[in-house]
């Protein structure tokens, strides 16, 4: 099986991976893995917490390299509260420094989900790199006008306010006047 990446955002291209996982890999070692992968970042944030604290304590009670896979795949996963890259890279690293002790299937596993981590940290640390290189004047031009925007808004409220008062006043006025007129062509005595 090959496997190649695609460069991003004119990054260069990861290098291709060549992988012999013969004509047809058993599949039944990792499917209950990629089973895993494909729920945790769909399910309700307590249902992903309970699956990640399964796989984060198989590992730690039992250390086969069956959990340890299964928790760096989880820690690996996008999508959720508990997935974390430099961790999952970390564990994957060590799981492929002994190539032997996994199978086939689950050596090109995770070494796919190792090459897919390591993209995912360089993309991460370049849009930090780009936040970071824009110009703080642009940052403190944007705040000034974000205050001044408020300031306006704020004046703008009040000026409002202002003009509802000036036309209840008004209609105040026009009603006291309407009814002035009205009771002088009535002829009835005003009373002041």
């Amino acid at each position: 099986m090959w496997i190649s990446g695609c460069g991003l955002l004119g990054s260069p291209k990861p290098p291709v991976l060549a992988v012999q996982a013969g004509p047809n890999p058993d599949l039944g070692p990792v499917a209950p893995l990629l089973e895993m992968m494909s729920n945790l970042p769909q399910g309700d944030p307590a249902r992903q917490a309970e699956v990640f604290q399964q796989a984060k304590e198989a590992a730690e009670l039992q250390p086969t390299t069956s959990n340890k896979l299964r928790y760096a795949l989880a820690l690996a996963t996008p999508g959720y509260s508990g997935a974390d890259p430099v961790a999952a890279q970390r564990q994957l690293a060590e799981l492929l420094a002994r190539p032997e002790t996994l199978l086939p299937v689950e050596r090109l596993l995770a070494t796919v989900q190792l090459k897919e981590v390591e993209q995912r940290l360089i993309l991460q640390a370049e849009n930090a790199r780009m936040r970071d290189a824009v110009p703080n004047d642009s940052r403190d031009k944007l705040q000034a006008i974000n205050r001044r925007l408020a300031a306006e808004s704020d004046e703008n409220a009040k000026l409002r306010k202002a003009l509802d008062e000036a036309r209840a006043k008004l209609e105040a006025v026009t009603h006291i006047e309407q009814r002035s007129v009205t009771d002088r062509g009535s002829g009835a005595p005003h009373t002041p």
